[in-house]
């Protein structure tokens, strides 16, 4: 059994409030990385897809894909590969991402680091044969 891991960007929140009172730029707005609805690829035979932050995983987007993180020019933010990287690199090794937790053992939804902007992404171990 080989496995893959795709990374979904569900939602964007954005917290003016905490950005006014502790930001250097009070007005920064939602986060520039990602778009609702990025997709990525991790793949276990495309080694460089995990070593490299996720450079050039991006499968799908609304947005020109050399201003996505995750894209052809640019790696995962680290805030946010700092907060799914570790449920990418169990789901490439076959193990379960949450389990007890979701009611998928294999999927996950998360945020990046950020607390006045945060992404919130679905993470799924995909298995299939080879």
């Amino acid at each position: 059994m080989k496995h893959k891991v795709k990374v979904t960007v569900i939602d964007k929140k954005l917290y003016p409030e905490l950005q006014q009172q502790y930001c250097v730029n009070p007005n920064a707005g939602v986060c520039p990385c990602y778009n609702v609805g990025d997709e990525f690829i991790f793949e276990q035979n495309h080694p460089d897809s995990f070593s490299r932050m996720g450079l050039n995983t991006l499968t799908k987007t609304n947005a020109d894909p050399n201003t996505v993180a995750g894209g052809p020019a640019r790696p995962h933010c680290a805030e946010a590969w700092d907060a799914i990287s570790r449920y990418i690199y169990t789901g490439l090794h076959g193990g379960s991402i949450m389990e007890s937790w979701m009611k998928d053992e294999n999927t996950m939804i998360t945020c990046c680091n950020d607390g006045t902007r945060p992404v919130i992404f679905k993470i799924e171990r995909i298995d299939f044969e080879d």
